[in-house]
């Protein structure tokens, strides 16, 4: 059974506010005999170009009660997992790490998880969690 993070529905929200269109929840598929389960899959049409930009998300709380450091190595091992998995599969989907606002501007602005997500170009999401919106986008 797949369990869905606890802030799952903010960033669902958050995206929609955003002008995205959720099509899938979770985005579900069998790689290499391995089955890869990503919270959530949305899509938007941009006008200009008449296409969709296509994205995957991969949310994140960074609760209190919990060891961000730990918290830290299980989002990015799986957003670098979940990003090769999608080369592969989704090409044209590009992979975003969804984090709280409060969780980016402490512990990301330390020196090593920001030097990581640097170094492994994680592309992020940054989301409020009181008013379910997008603060940010990290491309």
């Amino acid at each position: 059974m797949y369990a869905k993070d606890v802030f799952h529905e903010v960033v669902k929200i958050a995206l929609q506010k955003d002008g995205w269109q959720i099509t899938h929840d979770p985005l579900t598929f069998n790689l290499g005999g391995v089955k890869m389960s990503i919270d959530l899959a949305a899509e938007k049409l941009i006008a200009a170009e008449k296409e969709n930009e296509k994205i995957a998300v991969e949310v994140k709380s960074f609760l209190e009660k919990s060891s961000a450091i730990s918290e830290f190595h299980t989002a990015l091992g799986q957003f670098i997992n979940y990003r090769g998995a999608l080369k592969r599969r989704e090409p044209e989907r590009i992979l975003y790490l969804a984090v709280p606002f409060t969780t980016y501007t402490t512990f990301f602005k330390l020196d090593f998880p920001k030097e990581m997500v640097e170094e492994n170009q994680v592309k992020m999401i940054i989301y409020n969690v009181e008013s379910e919106v997008i603060v940010e986008w990290k491309k």
